[in-house]
């Protein structure tokens, strides 16, 4: 039966009905009218009765006289079918009554009319039964009745139509609902909305007809709706709203991208088996013929020459109208994803040159060769529009944060030619300090007064920075212990940053105090001043106590003028001191308060977005130390390390590309390389360690200080190491697919491989320990959280045979 077809019949019923008893009344009207008057042949036409009185029957909630006020029937007065009608009408309108019946009666010949009414219980509560493959709030969002009002059924069976509906749209074709009403004590009823969900419809076969360029399996290789298949993934999954989109745009532009403009999809249609609840899809396409390219010419345009503008012509070597006809050789098929590309492209040259009023408007012209060759004759006509410049440019809503501070972020200034470009950039730049809620709002343009030039508006809210953590930590080498630490990224709302980190155990107490200010005396010059003072039982091999302790100054000046790039240079000092441990060990680290100096610097190039997860951009740093000679101290070495961070965006789930909202997919790629150069003494944590993400070089899937220049060491873990276990050089490289769900929650698959070798000269980037596996990583209160699942393809036993395995891994603090 349709939804809502056993609602309305009632309702046809009831007015049928109504409309019988109405005439009835009306003809006793009549007779009882002639009955009362004398047979006179002067006077043959029978007048209404009066009403004397008005008898309600059946009302319980409703008082007589809330019913006799919405009737309006008085008595005294001449009352007449339509009259009655029109009280009948009134009453049923105002949604208290499930039935109405009049009828009249004559006591001494006086006309009484009886009303006997049936009032409509109170809907106390409804509530929705059997929702689990479907959101049950989902299924309540389709229930308009209220509550604590009299019953509306046409708004229940509405209610049950719309639920059906809703699982069909999903493939669930045998869903049903049931509506049942319970009685309660009050008098008042509940309604309960029993669904049956039934098995979700699964696709076991597209059948296309009417296509002859592609086959049905390279169409169906281009929708969302796709037959059932041996993998756990391939479900056959039905949706409308999926197999909608697939209409009304994968498949034309499949078909577009290669010519064939004229594509539709015809009809569609499902063919089910009620029995096995599979079904098969049928298309009916029309292909149309296939558009080859023709002339090609642009209008308008004088900031740009027609040469600059081709570069942007994804068609090859363009045609001018009144060129010689074409030849076979020379056809190439439009593509409507590329033509459409272009216009953009050509679009945004423009407003990146301050045309924001410009106008680039596509024409195309569709002709029959003499062969019978359909061709497209594609245009541009160009409105240039005036150069904007930037009036001004406002902040709206750091009310924490100065604005000194953001304006550092923003490359555009007043009195500069708008750039679309580098309003995009300054947006991520403002983002990338992670001081405002994400993601923020886009910058407002909006012409100036004089109509020309623009006012550029960036709005934000201030979200909490700073974070205090603290709490009990067990194992990673220290032993039962704990942490406590305070961190402020944006001190005083001057972007300055202070972080304490105090971690205490039975084999650790390590205080690190650092202090960064971006911008010295609101210079472009930005410095850091770190002092540490940690005392360990270290557990590399049996080496016993060790205490250290220094601090380092780091400047850092803008590189040439460059907003990107920066030099640093930086002095350290460390003093450090070893006590007990075996014979041997004291022999080869035997120092007491042995002092390392060292200068170095730094050159950086950041161009990352969308931090602390990054979605695009890259980062490159090359670092050089040196430490002892002429500076004096026990260690004498230099050291150099490269590195370098790729991010290339793969697109995004839902939101917003602008505002970098939505799930965005971005593939990363990071390559590491470091060496060490002369004898770095007792200072072996200055050489390279790999494994584990906690103390040394990350490699996921292998325990830390696993990997050594000798090899896989099978009895290394996180609370062991030997000390032939740290080399002097090491590569890593990691590829990563990852998922940035938001700003706060990061998702990836990684492949990572690295080695550590014995020097420099023994550096083999070919020769790497390989791992894969899976990660999460969390922005808490309590600072940054990660665990990592990986998989270590290289790892052997202790009797050296293959023994691959999963390694589960956790990280805290600033590991991004």
């Amino acid at each position: 039966m349709i939804p809502g077809a056993a609602a309305t019949e009632a309702t046809a019923r009831a007015s049928r009905s109504l409309i019988m008893r109405l005439r009835l009344l009306f003809s006793a009207f009549v007779l009882l009218a002639c009955a009362a008057l004398p047979l006179s042949a002067q006077d043959s036409t029978a007048t209404p009765p009066i009403l004397d009185s008005v008898v309600l029957v059946g009302n319980a909630r409703l008082t007589t006289s809330q019913i006799l006020g919405t009737a309006a029937l008085v008595p005294g007065q001449v009352v007449g079918f339509r009259d009655v009608q029109r009280a009948i009408t009134a009453l049923f309108k105002t949604g208290q009554f499930d039935d109405i019946t009049a009828t009249y009666r004559t006591p001494n010949e006086q006309f009484v009319l009886v009303l006997t009414v049936k009032e409509r219980p109170i809907l106390e509560k409804w509530s929705v039964k059997g929702p689990e493959k479907i959101a049950a709030s989902d299924v309540r969002d389709r229930v308009k009745v209220v509550e604590g009002k009299p019953i509306d059924r046409a708004g229940i069976a509405r209610a049950r139509a719309a639920i059906d509906s809703m699982y069909k749209a999903q493939g669930y074709y045998s869903a049903h609902t049931t509506v049942t009403e319970v009685a309660m004590p009050s008098q008042a009823v509940r309604v309960v909305f029993d669904v049956n969900e039934g098995n979700r419809v699964a696709i076991s076969q597209v059948s296309v007809e009417g296509n002859q360029r592609f086959s049905d399996k390279e169409v169906v290789k281009h929708m969302e709706t796709r037959p059932e298949g041996f993998f756990w993934w391939q479900k056959g999954r039905y949706d409308d709203s999926r197999l909608e989109q697939d209409i009304r745009e994968h498949l034309p532009q499949f078909y577009g991208d290669r010519g064939y403009v004229d594509f539709q999809v015809r009809t569609d249609s499902l063919q089910m088996d009620s029995t096995s609840g599979k079904a098969i899809l049928h298309l009916a396409v029309d292909e149309g013929k296939p558009y080859y390219v023709g002339t090609f010419e642009i209008n308008g345009n004088r900031a740009f020459s027609r040469e600059e503008l081709l570069l942007y012509y994804p068609f090859g070597v363009p045609r001018s109208p009144g060129q010689p006809v074409d030849t076979a050789s020379a056809r190439v098929p439009f593509s409507r994803t590329a033509w459409d590309g272009a216009v953009d492209k050509v679009g945004t040259l423009y407003r990146n040159s301050g045309y924001i009023y410009v106008s680039v408007t596509p024409t195309e012209t569709r002709r029959v060769a003499p062969d019978g060759t359909p061709y497209i004759d594609l245009s541009l006509s160009i409105r240039e529009g005036s150069v904007a410049t930037i009036n001004k440019v406002e902040i709206i809503g750091n009310d924490v944060t100065h604005e000194r501070v953001i304006r550092e972020a923003i490359v555009l200034l007043p009195g500069d030619v708008f750039s679309q470009e580098r309003l995009i950039r300054s947006y991520q730049n403002i983002a990338n300090l992670g001081f405002f809620q994400q993601p923020m709002p886009f910058p407002g343009v909006e012409p100036s007064s004089n109509g020309v030039d623009v006012d550029i508006t960036f709005r934000m809210e201030e979200r909490r920075t700073g974070n205090f953590n603290f709490g009990a930590s067990l194992g990673q080498g220290t032993g039962v212990g704990g942490f406590f630490g305070i961190e402020e990224p944006n001190l005083f709302g001057r972007g300055k940053r202070i972080r304490f980190q105090w971690q205490f155990g039975r084999n650790i107490n390590d205080f690190t105090l650092s202090y960064t200010d971006p911008a010295i005396r609101d210079s472009r010059i930005s410095g850091t001043v770190t002092l540490f003072n940690s005392r360990q039982r270290f557990t590399v091999g049996d080496l016993g106590r060790r205490r250290q302790e220094g601090g380092s100054l780091q400047l850092g000046f803008p590189f040439f003028g460059s907003r990107y790039t920066r030099i640093f240079a930086s002095y350290g000092f460390q003093r450090i001191s070893f006590t007990g441990g075996s014979t041997d060990l004291r022999a080869r680290f035997n120092c007491n308060n042995c002092s390392r100096s060292t200068i170095g610097s730094t050159i950086l190039r950041d161009t990352r977005i969308g931090l602390p997860f990054a979605t695009a951009g890259s980062m490159t740093s090359v670092v050089g130390e040196v430490n002892g000679g002429i500076l004096g101290g026990t260690g004498r070495y230099q050291k150099l390390e490269f590195e370098g961070k790729w991010y290339a965006p793969l697109g995004q789930i839902g939101g917003n590309p602008q505002l970098g909202s939505g799930v965005q997919l971005v593939l990363g790629f990071t390559a590491k390389s470091g060496f060490v150069f002369g004898d770095a003494g007792p200072f072996f944590t200055e050489l390279y360690s790999m494994g584990g993400t906690q103390f040394g070089v990350p490699l996921r899937g292998y325990d830390e200080f696993s990997i050594t220049p000798n090899g896989f060491d099978a009895s290394a873990s996180s609370g062991t190491a030997q000390p032939d276990a740290f080399g002097k050089s090491y590569a890593a490289f990691t590829v990563e697919f990852g998922a940035r769900i938001s700003q706060s929650v990061y998702l990836s698959s990684f492949l990572d491989a690295g080695n550590v070798y014995r020097s420099a000269r023994q550096y083999d980037p070919s020769r790497l320990f390989r791992g894969a596996g899976f990660g999460a990583a969390l922005i808490t209160p309590l600072g940054p959280i990660g665990v990592d699942l990986g998989y270590g393809f290289n790892k052997v036993d202790l009797n050296g045979r293959p023994d691959p395995g999963w390694k589960v891994h956790f990280k805290l603090g600033n590991f991004f």
